[in-house]
């Protein structure tokens, strides 16, 4: 987040970066803000503490912050975290199932072909919805 921003490891000769060994997650979300102090910290946790989760927002590939183009998704931060680990998140965002089964179970709906995912994304929204047992919309309005 914003407070590791402007943070920057020591890359010179004996430099490291100190974690808090009490870790139990490193969580990847989208980030404007990723350096390459905050990879080497969640590599470090993921590598070095034992039972220290691999969490993923979303594996988004692209997202929009401007109107003019496409930018890095948090995909790219995720891709980043896992080539320097070798390890698999664990998806808790669209497409998974977690969010549908939490709604699913908190107001007993049990014919998931009752819902309905709006959504302008086919890799994430209508693919939720698909793998889920979902009605689907396509937008078209965003990605």
């Amino acid at each position: 987040g914003e407070a590791d921003k402007d943070k920057k490891p020591n890359m010179g000769s004996g430099g490291t970066v100190e974690i808090d060994h009490d870790v139990g997650a490193v969580v990847v979300g989208f980030d404007r803000n990723i350096n390459y102090y905050k990879m080497q910290y969640a590599q470090l946790c993921l590598n070095e503490l034992p039972g220290c989760q691999f969490v993923a927002t979303n594996l988004d590939r692209v997202t929009h912050l401007t109107d003019a183009q496409e930018w890095a998704g948090n995909g790219t931060m995720v891709g980043a975290i896992k080539g320097c680990t070798g390890m698999e998140p664990i998806l808790v965002g669209k497409p998974a199932p977690l969010m549908v089964d939490y709604i699913a179970e908190k107001f007993g709906i049990k014919d998931r072909s009752r819902i309905c995912m709006v959504g302008d994304r086919l890799d994430t929204d209508i693919a939720f919805g698909r793998n889920n047992g979902m009605k689907t919309c396509l937008t078209l309005s965003g990605v």
